[in-house]
């Protein structure tokens, strides 16, 4: 009867364990990392607007694997702080999204500094192109005239101007 016990418990803890062996075998872990690009901060007047814009250059991978550039554009205002919500982006090959802030929303009653963050979020491993350029430029918020154009950014160090990869590091704001 003892002998039966054992042999019984070994038998079951013999299956648990194939069955969690087996259980690890088959789950797979995926990694999500967001980079930050840190476009210049740019002098913002009371009739002016700044937008940032950003554009996937990738085309589909070489097996077909669509492109696509995932994140969020972020506004900061002189003390540090958020200016309104993230504005969110899903981009194939060649499209535009664009994010802009007015003087008014800053909080500021003279002339203030602004700077755009683009964060750009992937799951390593993927195999989704994306190749992220952006830029930032202020406007006349009346007349939609360009008052300032600048390309690129600084994303993690020694990232290109114009952001990173996903992928290639985790910036701070």
């Amino acid at each position: 009867m003892q002998y039966r016990r054992i042999v019984t418990g070994l038998i079951a803890s013999s299956l648990l364990a194939s069955a969690a062996l087996a259980q690890d075998a088959t789950t797979t872990t995926t990694t999500v990392v967001t980079t930050d690009v840190n476009l210049p901060v740019v002098g913002l007047a009371t009739s002016e607007t700044a937008q940032v814009n950003v554009v996937n250059l990738a085309a589909a991978s070489s097996s077909g694997t669509a492109a696509s550039c995932v994140g969020t554009i972020t506004f900061y205002g002189a003390g540090g702080a958020a200016i309104g919500t993230a504005t969110s982006f899903t981009l194939g090959t060649g499209q535009i999204s664009s994010a802009s802030v007015a003087f008014a929303k800053t909080g500021a009653t003279g002339r203030t500094a602004v700077r755009g963050v683009v964060a750009v979020t992937e799951t390593v491993g993927s195999g989704v192109p994306c190749a992220l350029a952006a830029n930032v430029e202020t406007y006349d918020t009346t007349s939609g005239v360009t008052h300032l154009h600048v390309e690129g950014g600084n994303g993690p160090a020694g990232a290109p101007a114009g952001g990173p990869g996903p992928g290639q590091g985790n910036g701070g704001h």
